[in-house]
């Protein structure tokens, strides 16, 4: 019997980052406040490391990429509680397609834009066909 109990005392702290909606309030605003902290965390330091010279310049632009996507991860594990439970399924699936959609706007927008600027007259030869 107190194996049943320890076993589901156990399986209370084997929760991921970002599954505390099972848990009490305190330990589901201990993850908010965790991931806020991790938050602040990574924005501090992107904005350290862009401000000083004790790096080295030309890797500037990859620690940035790199704390932005750990930024992201932070958000999408603490915020949107998006884990890899098999009950998270449609939430990453969603989330895909999210993705999905603003990259080809996105990558859309700067094609065109791309493709107008080439075609388009240059602006000295514009302004002398209006004279």
């Amino acid at each position: 019997m107190s194996e049943q109990v320890h076993g589901a005392h156990d399986h209370h702290l084997d929760v991921a980052p970002g599954e505390e909606e099972h848990g009490t309030l305190g330990s589901r605003v201990l993850g908010y406040l965790l991931g806020l902290g991790l938050a602040i965390l990574l924005t501090a330091t992107s904005f350290f490391i862009a401000g000083t010279d004790l790096v080295w310049q030309p890797s500037i632009p990859v620690a940035i990429v790199v704390l932005a996507i750990a930024q992201m991860g932070v958000h999408i594990v603490f915020f949107l509680h998006i884990t890899t439970g098999p009950d998270n399924t449609n939430n990453v699936l969603a989330l895909a397609f999210g993705l999905l959609i603003v990259f080809l706007v996105v990558g859309g927008s700067i094609w065109i834009m791309d493709h107008l600027n080439q075609n388009m007259v240059p602006m000295d030869q514009l302004m002398q066909m209006q004279r």
